[in-house]
């Protein structure tokens, strides 16, 4: 099957007569993973480079992909990665990291630009960040600016193709679009509202990613990546508004309102954290246009050209409302939150791990309560108990962590390795086991499982929350939720059990 996005673009031939062999960094990432799949079906021979191959189970391409596994901060794993690769698509960044993100961006492309060039890859393919080289950047378009040089410093011929604000369902900036036009009826806002911006629908981003592997090999620099309009980011909310069939806004901008404070309010309002926020309010001051449109000329728009600001919403909120979104922002590991499997009794031992464990039974059939836990979260709640919940969501987010606001990618069906509300689902085996892992800052580590048996004629339910204390700040942290427990874990197994959320 032809990609439906490029189906009009050549495909590469190699020097072996096949298909080009593309590598994808960044493929549990937003882009990554919607760019696997249409390479695919392109007709590229994919491999892509991932820290946990397990994520990857799921995915509707994992069968027609060569996966390596390993981490791209190890040359060794890059050689193997790269290895025989015509084109690499260099999809990675550290925006999530809690600090030296610059350091860390600066070092992943260096060690990926070095392997490269060993490997003789003819092309690194890089989406950076649209700049205006006339204003101060933000740190973060000033380190994706630099990812761009120390990739070209390899001697590797690179195309850096240059966004800025990308809309489709799931991505981040789309989020924070959705969720402060739909929230706040009326909002007072900082002066960044007013910045002009060129944004691009995801649909067209990846077929100018597609187009750039079978470009003649003379074709290589910046290019700046736009969709049809430019406006300011007031005129998108409105816009949003218009299309989801909204009151028109009022909008009060008030240039008191500076970068860090507008981040905890885009922070508190979207599913954005505020880490992340932070860092792309910040890059909202600077106006991203197109500084020219040469690339339509290489690779030339598909039939009915560029996509619309209004079509790309439509479309982005028509996979929403379907529960139909591919992939999304979250899907990438949050930085700094622990990715440790649940750690078994042999390695513990001597160590401590606190347990609650809460038993139910029920007549009804195993798998009815195994949809009951696997529907857990998001829109459908916790149980009755459910504000606990929402506390300590709320708690997360003003601390800086990721909250309840995730959500869940589908209402029904999880994905090992998807992020749901602060948990992270680290392992399903239906219709017995669900493991989530917790990504909600805490001093330790954090689990919560569910094991379904038959038992005796009727279905068993064993909810177990495991905490891994680090330091006395663990222990302390544990002993004090510990009376909430016996409102939250026995509220949950009961409604799990008997449908009673």
């Amino acid at each position: 099957m032809v990609s439906q996005l490029a189906r009009d673009l050549p495909v590469r031939i190699a020097a072996d007569g096949l298909p080009a062999r593309v590598l994808v960094t960044g493929a549990t990432g937003y882009i990554g993973g919607r760019l696997v799949r249409e390479l695919v079906d392109h007709g590229y021979r994919v491999r892509v480079l991932v820290r946990n191959a397990n994520r990857l189970r799921y995915h509707p391409w994992v069968n027609d992909v060569e996966i390596v596994d390993g981490d791209a901060r190890s040359p060794a794993d890059l050689d193997r990665a790269l290895d025989r690769v015509d084109v690499a698509f260099y999809l990675l960044h550290a925006l999530n990291q809690r600090s030296g993100f610059e350091e860390q961006e600066r070092l992943l492309a260096e060690l990926f630009g070095a392997s490269a060039k060993a490997a003789k890859v003819s092309r690194i393919v890089y989406l950076g960040g649209m700049v205006d080289s006339t204003t101060e950047l933000s740190p973060h378009l000033r380190s994706r600016q630099e990812t761009g040089e120390v990739l070209r410093d390899s001697g590797v011929p690179v195309i850096e193709l240059r966004a800025g604000i990308v809309i489709g369902s799931g991505s981040a900036s789309f989020e924070m679009l959705r969720y402060l036009t739909e929230r706040l009826p009326i909002m007072t806002t900082p002066k960044w509202v007013n910045s002009r911006t060129q944004p691009i629908a995801v649909r067209d981003v990846l077929r100018y990613l597609i187009g750039t592997v079978a470009l003649d090999a003379a074709v290589r620099g910046e290019f700046d990546i736009g969709g049809p309009d430019v406006l300011t980011y007031r005129d998108m909310m409105q816009t949003y508004a218009r299309v989801a069939g909204l009151s028109k806004r009022i909008i009060i901008p008030i240039p008191v309102l500076t970068p860090r404070l507008s981040s905890g309010w885009v922070g508190l309002v979207t599913p954005v954290p505020y880490r992340l926020a932070r860092r792309l309010v910040a890059s909202l001051k600077n106006e991203v246009v197109a500084r020219d449109d040469s690339i339509r000329k290489l690779i030339p728009d598909a039939e009915g050209g560029l996509t619309h600001i209004d079509r790309a919403i439509e479309l982005a909120l028509a996979k929403v409302k379907n529960a139909n979104v591919d992939t999304r922002w979250s899907d990438a590991s949050v930085p700094g939150a622990p990715s440790d499997p649940l750690p078994t009794d042999p390695d513990w031992a001597g160590g401590t791990l606190y347990q609650d464990v809460r038993v139910a039974t029920t007549t009804d059939s195993v798998e009815t309560v195994w949809a009951r836990i696997e529907a857990i979260g998001g829109d459908n709640g916790y149980s009755r108990a459910s504000w606990a919940w929402e506390v300590r969501g709320l708690v997360d987010r003003i601390f800086g962590g990721v909250g309840l606001r995730r959500g869940r990618r589908d209402p029904v069906h999880l994905v090992e390795g998807e992020a749901l509300d602060f948990w992270r689902v680290e392992t399903i085996r239906r219709p017995q086991i669900l493991r989530l892992r917790a990504e909600m800052l805490m001093p330790g580590r954090a689990w919560l499982e569910f094991v379904v048996d038959e038992v005796d004629g009727k279905t068993r339910i064993t909810q177990c929350a495991l905490f891994a204390p680090h330091g006395l700040a663990g222990h302390l942290y544990w002993w004090s939720v510990w009376p909430m427990h016996g409102f939250v874990f026995p509220s949950m197994v009961n409604s799990l059990a008997h449908g009673t959320r």
